[in-house]
């Protein structure tokens, strides 16, 4: 399945849930389903609850359909509890880090800053939005970067407040991972549980 490119506004009106990395714009007054029945209460079936929670991963960190199952199945290999390990792997994706580090206003807008060789992974040039990074780790963006408006506008206010496990030089413009993120630093709310059990019967 290829990647989501309609209006962003839209999906998270039908997942009833603001997601930061797909859009800075708030649900506001309109926080029901979109359509002319969105206002009517409906019932959730089960699986209904699952898909909802399984889509909000989705669309929040810009993956196929095939790309989180790949992470499902990694996560469900680990010793760790695999929904906790599942948002640690989409945590650490190098958009995403680029998106919590305030480089971008969205994690589809660092996703492009990465993929047109914007940024620099411990000083090299690199252009895979999935690449996984790890404690150590430090990301600066190129001085080119450093001048296009979005960029700008994105460092001088920050979509969101960055995590405790990324340290943010000022100076330099430049953002280092001091640790591995957890389940619960994920910035909207997830009932990753409910992806465990939609994965579970289908993988």
């Amino acid at each position: 399945m290829s990647r989501y490119t309609g209006p962003r506004l839209k999906v998270m009106r039908a997942l009833g849930c603001e997601l930061p990395g797909l859009s800075r714009k708030p649900l506001g007054e309109r926080n029901y389903p979109p359509g002319q029945h969105g206002q009517r209460p409906k019932r959730k079936s089960e699986f209904g609850s699952q898909l909802i929670e399984k889509q909000k991963l989705r669309f929040n960190y810009g993956l196929g359909e095939r790309q989180i199952q790949r992470l499902f199945r990694e996560a469900k290999r680990d010793k760790a509890p695999t929904g906790e390990k599942l948002l640690e792997l989409l945590e650490r994706r190098l958009d995403n880090f680029v998106f919590r580090a305030g480089f971008a206003p969205t994690a589809v807008a660092a996703r492009q800053l990465v993929r047109h060789k914007h940024v620099l992974l411990n000083g090299r040039l690199v252009n895979i939005p999935s690449i996984r990074i790890r404690p150590g780790d430090r990301i600066t963006l190129t001085e080119r970067a450093r001048k296009i408006p979005v960029v700008v506008e994105a460092l001088a206010e920050p979509a969101l407040s960055r995590p405790e496990w990324l340290a943010f030089d000022e100076a330099s413009l430049s953002a280092q991972v001091m640790r591995t993120p957890s389940a619960d630093e994920v910035p909207f709310p997830v009932e990753v549980q409910q992806v465990v059990e939609y994965y579970a019967v289908r993988l």
